[in-house]
């Protein structure tokens, strides 16, 4: 497996942005983020829905994201939203560097037609999900539904950030999917603002995050 990232990334006197490269035998992953952008995506991973989904997360977080993926989807599509969550979480973690002055926690009820869905985020350093989410059909067209939970899985773990995901209802499993995404990128975005009484403090009383 090859990583690379930015090395001039994710330091606090920068912009808040990284980039990281990740090439094993299953995937070639190439992700870019700023954390002050404007939602703007650059999405391909060659799975139609994962790719919508990315979108959102992009769009409602305000995150710029530039995610390129060639996976080996011939086999399923695991692989590939498995290694772009890694990516994805590693190029957060980088772009966030110290966490100085952010907000660092967020939490939100999003509703989407019949649906609604709660994300709550700490921006912690110690990577954790709590998923309560269930789907009424293993597929959402040719997608896997428990690949939702294995990309939030991988991006939590590598982004270093406590994640609850709870859908409280819904019946159609594309819009449970759709606001598990949506809402945590509104939690997101909120978690990874700068908090201006923070004054470029480190948001814990033990002085690191």
């Amino acid at each position: 497996m090859d990583e690379r990232a930015d090395p001039g990334m994710g330091d606090p006197a920068s912009a808040r942005s990284a980039s990281v490269s990740r090439n094993t035998n299953e995937t070639s992953v190439s992700v870019s983020v700023n954390i002050d952008g404007s939602g703007t995506a650059k999405i391909s991973t060659g799975v139609g829905f994962f790719d919508h989904m990315l979108d959102q997360l992009a769009r409602h977080s305000l995150i710029d994201m530039e995610i390129e993926v060639k996976g080996d989807l011939h086999i399923d599509d695991h692989h590939t939203v498995e290694d772009t969550g890694i990516a994805l979480g590693q190029a957060l973690s980088r772009a966030l560097g110290e966490r100085r002055g952010i907000t660092r926690y967020a939490s939100i009820d999003l509703a989407m037609d019949e649906t609604m869905t709660k994300a709550a985020i700490d921006v912690s350093g110690r990577p954790f999900l709590v998923w309560n989410v269930a789907f009424s059909a293993p597929k959402i067209g040719t997608f896997d539904t428990e690949l939702v939970r294995e990309f939030f899985q991988a991006f939590a773990q590598n982004a270093g950030i406590t994640l609850h995901v709870l859908n409280h209802y819904g019946a159609n499993n594309h819009h449970i999917a759709e606001t598990c995404f949506k809402s945590v990128a509104r939690a997101l975005r909120t978690a990874t603002e700068i908090d201006p009484r923070q004054a470029n403090r480190v948001p814990s009383t033990k002085g690191t995050l």
